[in-house]
């Protein structure tokens, strides 16, 4: 097994752990998370596997970090106490791009209608990060992120589920693979700018170009995803 699915691997196991306590009340709203120590100990990971499974968690909301006091579950849990994912995992890459050119060009719409201005302002956060992300691992987790606080801003519980099993699949060791090959430092600078099209589309409630954008944008990653 490769060095990445084992990561993946990693992140998936904290992860379920975090959500299934969210989802059986062990762990309530607001809740204090353990220590990177005491998950390291307690799943016998190393500490960067913890960090960087808090740091997914983050992206997608499910918890807050703040320096020097701890990790904190927010209140982002499905109201029937579900994982989004479960078991859909085994969907293919195609078939999610597919689905994606179908699903999110109609998000936008409900975001132009919807959207607050703390959607916006997470948005941004997720473009700022994504920019900052010093590899691929980083980006990607913030490039989730965003189409992630795309779908929240819908307020629209279905189109976030669905987005949410986007993610999820897109942690699998086979989208790693494809994605080491072909998301080169000028594609990715590409696809920043392509998303800074959308959000402001967004900004600007022009359903109609961010539409637009967002077709344009999934297009060019498909392409570039299954490339030879």
């Amino acid at each position: 097994m490769s060095t990445r699915a084992i990561s993946s691997q990693n992140v998936q196991r904290i992860r379920d752990f975090v959500l299934a306590g969210a989802a059986d009340g062990s762990l309530a709203p607001g809740a204090k998370l353990p220590t990177e120590r005491e998950f390291a100990k307690r799943f016998g990971l190393p500490r960067n596997a913890i960090r960087r499974s808090l740091s997914q968690l983050e992206a997608e909301g499910y918890v807050t970090r703040e320096v020097g006091r701890g990790t904190y579950l927010t209140t982002q849990e499905a109201e029937d106490g579900s994982s989004a994912a479960g078991s859909m995992l085994n969907i293919s890459p195609a078939e999610v791009m597919e689905a994606r050119l179908r699903i999110e060009p109609a998000i936008a719409e409900l975001i132009v209608t919807n959207a607050t201005a703390a959607d916006f302002a997470r948005m941004e956060s997720c473009l700022e990060k994504a920019e900052q992300a010093a590899g691929l691992d980083e980006f990607e987790l913030w490039d989730a992120a965003l189409h992630q606080a795309m779908a929240n801003a819908s307020h629209n519980r279905f189109m976030v589920r669905m987005l949410e099993i986007v993610t999820a699949v897109r942690q699998q060791s086979e989208w790693g693979k494809l994605k080491d090959r072909i998301v080169t430092p000028e594609r990715r600078l590409i696809y920043q700018q392509e998303h800074r099209t959308i959000v402001m589309a967004l900004k600007d409630r022009d359903d109609a170009r961010a539409k637009t954008a967002i077709v344009a944008h999934l297009q060019h990653a498909r392409r570039n995803l299954f490339a030879d």
